[in-house]
């Protein structure tokens, strides 16, 4: 299988190098226009490198995040009328580019990884010269980490932090070094507009198409695996029943 995936993988890159177009804003074309300092490109080695983390590494946090979202959606069924009456405004069939518009699903993601973030820290940044911040005297060679959970946990940012509410992203906008559940600065996660992509169709196409209930309404809480949390028993759900044939 993982022969088949770098083979096409290998085509495309192929396929867009022999293009005679101007490139698009897709996560290849943008990796194809790239340069380092020397002025080079990447080589077809390295954006296949680059695409396989995309489709890889990616797999186990978006899964954690949409498991995380069905948990807090149907904690409160009120999220997930709304939301489903805003998905039944498109009509059947709706292009997936107008679904991962709709202000609300935007904002119900949002609260999800501000609530339950995949990762709790970013990646590190190296104190390059004597610094003092905020108090604290950094010599050059100490790492600092954001930390990600305890930045979306400010109740001075976030009224309430520990509540789900989704209307907050709907009340205001929230800065990078306020919202940063994909990291921060020119080092954020690279599969962020993928992942948000895939976590709005996914949880848009199981609540148009059925109706779920939770299995237990007792509190899921985060556990780690690896350098990620996942819910701690999976968030078990029953299909109630099938809305569309």
């Amino acid at each position: 299988m993982s022969s088949l995936i770098g083979e096409l993988i290998y085509a495309e890159i192929d396929d867009r190098r022999n293009q005679d177009r101007p490139p698009g804003s897709d996560v290849l074309s943008l990796l194809m226009s790239a340069r380092d300092e020397t002025g080079q490109p990447m080589s077809n080695a390295e954006l296949h490198d680059e695409l396989i983390t995309l489709l890889i590494a990616g797999h186990e946090t978006t899964a954690s995040a949409i498991a995380w979202a069905l948990y807090w959606i149907h904690r409160d069924p009120q999220v997930g009328e709304k939301l489903l009456a805003q998905l039944n405004q498109l009509g059947k069939a709706p292009d997936p580019t107008k679904i991962v518009q709709l202000p609300y699903l935007i904002a119900v993601c949002n609260e999800t990884l501000r609530l339950s973030p995949i990762a709790s820290l970013t990646v590190p940044r190296e104190v390059k010269e004597p610094v003092e911040l905020m108090g604290y005297q950094l010599d050059p060679g100490i790492r600092l980490y954001g930390c990600i959970y305890l930045t979306h946990q400010r109740p001075d940012l976030y009224p309430e932090p520990t509540l789900f509410k989704p209307e907050r992203f709907l009340e205001r906008q929230f800065s990078g070094y306020e919202f940063l559940p994909f990291g921060g600065g020119v080092r954020r996660c690279i599969g962020e507009a993928l992942a948000l992509f895939e976590m709005k169709l996914v949880l848009a196409t199981m609540l148009s198409h059925y109706r779920l209930v939770l299995a237990d309404l007792s509190p899921e809480h985060p556990q780690r695996r690896g350098v990620i949390f996942t819910p701690a028993r999976g968030v078990q759900m029953i299909l109630k029943e099938k809305l569309t044939a």
